[in-house]
């Protein structure tokens, strides 16, 4: 049986990762900041918390990064020889998106994962194997995001539910699930991929659409609660959107999509729409 090492395995993505590895027959060896023990016989869990606290692992036939794809990448620069004939990495869009804000600290974090992206490539490289990074869109479904799932208990304490009326920007939440079916696609393909894909949901909505969605998903009755652009802007329920400057809030009418055609053209890249349900909401349990 083949073996594969997760990292960030109790995350979103590894929430329904661990379980299509495990049913595809893999023993897998899954990393947590956290100690976890596991109930199925070919999962082991083993704490560690990169780069620098990882203890001695077995020698995978994949590797999967579902965590800060920094830490990954210096990790496995300095530690990875030997290790694995294939990886995958989950990075962000942001990588993108935010490489020309006029805010210094997303600039800086859009150099950064860059740069991760070309250490994990170099690494790679020097260990002859293949390494691919998918730059994911707003990901959801496990209830873990820092997105929309605060919005979400927001409105259960409530029971009012918070939106910008006038965000027209575009977005493209891709499901979690979606991205751990990519991964094992990915690292049972026999062809070389390219290097990093831009991978995002299967439709682009508005963000005030987005919203909608999200309260339509509750099981339990909210009163709207809209606050007009401006006011939002000026400093109002900010925090409940995780945006605690001007630019993040300007971003509401910008769009951040992303271009998929390249991964459908070479792994079939077929996600969702975004249509969530009450479960997209709470994360799902550890195999």
């Amino acid at each position: 049986m083949p073996t594969s090492l997760v990292f960030g395995a109790s995350g979103a993505i590894g929430r329904f990762l661990l379980p299509r590895l495990l049913a595809a027959g893999h023993e897998v060896v899954a990393v947590s900041r956290e100690p976890r023990e596991g109930r199925h016989p070919r999962l082991r869990w083993i704490t560690g918390d990169l780069p620098s606290r990882v203890p001695e692992l077995p020698q995978p036939a994949a590797i999967f990064s579902l965590g800060p794809l920094d830490a990954f990448a210096a990790w496995f620069a300095e530690n990875g020889a030997g290790h694995a004939a294939r990886i995958v990495a989950i990075g962000s869009l942001s990588a993108e998106t935010k490489r020309a804000s006029s805010d210094p600290h997303e600039r800086e974090l859009a150099e950064r994962l860059a740069r991760a992206e070309q250490v994990l490539a170099n690494a790679a490289d020097a260990r002859s194997c293949a390494s691919t990074v998918l730059r994911a869109t707003l990901i959801y479904g496990a209830g873990l995001d820092k997105s929309l799932t605060p919005i979400v208990h927001f409105a259960r304490r409530w029971r009012m539910f918070p939106y910008v009326v006038d965000a027209r920007g575009l977005r493209q939440p891709v499901h979690a699930d979606d991205l751990a079916a990519a991964c094992v696609t990915l690292a049972a393909s026999r062809a070389m991929p390219q290097r990093v894909y831009a991978v995002g949901g299967g439709e682009r909505i508005t963000f005030g659409t987005m919203l909608a969605r999200v309260r339509e998903s509750l099981p339990f009755a909210t009163i709207p609660m809209p606050l007009p652009f401006a006011f939002a802007r000026a400093g109002a329920g900010v925090a409940r959107y995780r945006a605690a400057s001007a630019t993040a809030l300007a971003r509401m009418n910008e769009d951040l999509v992303a271009d998929h055609a390249a991964a459908i053209a070479d792994f079939g890249w077929s996600p969702r729409d975004f249509r969530p349900d009450p479960s997209s909401w709470t994360p799902p349990p550890l195999p």
